[in-house]
């Protein structure tokens, strides 16, 4: 039997006020006490499995695009990545069926310690990724946080708290939900606006949390990239943008001119691709052709994502692109249920005994919200997601790209492929 560890308000513990050894500053948020396993995190994890994993990673993004896509009318964003990490930090504890389900959903087909040693190769590869030389006007920046938020008195099981601290650098910080869960809320909701420079100031919304939460398991990711050539400024202008309804709106519409960029075409799109960080990142714009927008969309999926990115080649581009700013806050609940994740949720059926041996917690919640901003300069992004348990040639002519209607857009790395945002663009804001 595994020793369960209790967290006590009489632990040895350090009192942090948003503050951990990542080395953030103190900005006032409530201050809570976190417990640290002994157990180091892994600092050069074996990174045969990364590309496997971001397989899956760019599978489930897709999957659950279509679904919440489905649902709304609106512009969307989300982070496969982030959300991925925050369950996969959840299925350190579940055992069964409810594992079972988890990896199906989640397209997790690494076991055990191959995946959460791929999860941590991959965020220490991002993190190294950004070169501070590439640009004066955004300071790059690639960032992953996690944490675990955890019910003072709670039995919770070491080896649990020991792989999360190996593979995650994740600490549990002591919350008291059960005597003031609005309390555990706000500590929870400071933490990640930290984390993410006020992005995302409040994940959890009211009532998210209760006093019948014993854990919460949270993931935020932040991004800040410069374009390796920025839009000029002065060439921003205001445009028609075309909405799925027909209806006409004008937006400011960005302008790059005669410039090299990936580009490729298929059936019924184009696709650019705009280098960030000295080709580190790029944001990949897909612009459906006029009226086949809901087609194209209804393909999206990893295969479409590899069509597009096979069939991208140096051209030169005159691109017209909106400044745009989406925001999506959504729980996830109904969407991962659909993606086969059903036992999870159900207080009678989950079993995350590799959390704690009392049998009786589930998940009462998965929040997510990503935001992402795009301007004359570059990318500015942030995603929290929480598991609430509860050349010098001629010219050539250059290819026009104008963007003054739906389109799609995800944000890539481009060493390993790995998507870290995803969504569409329908009636920019």
């Amino acid at each position: 039997m595994h020793a369960l560890l209790f967290l006590l308000a009489a632990c040895v513990v350090d009192d942090v006020a948003g503050s951990d050894d990542t080395g953030w500053a103190d900005t006032g948020s409530p201050a809570y006490d976190e417990v640290r396993s002994d157990v180091p995190r892994e600092a050069e994890p074996d990174d045969s499995d990364v590309a496997e994993l971001v397989a899956g990673i760019n599978g489930f993004g897709t999957d659950l695009y279509a679904l919440l896509a489905a649902d709304s009318s609106e512009d969307l964003a989300l982070s496969p990545l982030s959300i991925e990490v925050a369950l996969a930090m959840t299925r350190a504890g579940a055992r069964g069926e409810t594992a079972a389900q988890i990896d199906e959903a989640l397209r997790f087909t690494l076991e055990d310690e191959r995946l959460h040693a791929a999860m941590d190769a991959l965020a220490l590869g991002l993190e190294a990724r950004p070169d501070a030389g590439v640009s004066q006007e955004i300071a790059p920046e690639i960032a992953l946080a996690n944490s675990l938020w955890g019910q003072v008195g709670y039995g919770f099981e070491t080896d649990f708290l020991d792989l999360l601290a190996r593979w995650y650098g994740a600490g549990m910080n002591l919350v008291d939900f059960a005597g003031d869960a609005e309390g555990a809320r706000a500590a929870i909701n400071g933490w990640v606006a930290e984390r993410t420079h006020d992005l995302i100031p409040e994940l959890l919304p009211a009532g998210a949390v209760s006093e019948l939460t014993r854990l919460v398991l949270v993931n935020t990711v932040y991004f800040a990239g410069a374009w390796d050539v920025a839009f000029p400024e002065e060439a921003t202008a205001p445009a028609a943008f075309t909405a799925l309804d027909g209806s006409s709106t004008t937006v400011e519409m960005m302008h790059l001119d005669g410039q090299e960029l990936p580009w490729g075409a298929g059936d019924g799109w184009q696709a650019v691709a705009i280098p960030v960080d000295g080709q580190q990142f790029s944001l990949v714009v897909v612009l459906p052709d006029e009226g086949r927008f809901t087609e194209v969309e209804a393909g999206l999926d990893a295969a479409f994502l590899a069509e597009v990115d096979a069939a991208m080649a140096a051209t030169p581009v005159d691109l017209a692109l909106p400044r745009f700013a989406v925001d999506t806050p959504v729980a996830l609940n109904d969407a991962l249920r659909s993606l086969g994740m059903v036992d999870a949720f159900d207080p009678g059926l989950a079993d995350f005994t590799g959390m704690s041996g009392s049998g009786e917690l589930y998940i009462g919640r998965v929040q997510h919200e990503a935001r992402v901003e795009v301007d004359e300069n570059g990318i500015v992004a942030a995603a929290g997601t929480a598991v609430v348990m509860d050349g010098t040639a001629e010219p050539e002519d250059a290819v026009a790209v104008t963007a003054d209607r739906p389109f799609l857009w995800y944000l890539r790395d481009e060493p390993t492929g790995a998507v870290l945002f995803l969504g569409r663009v329908v009636a920019p804001s």
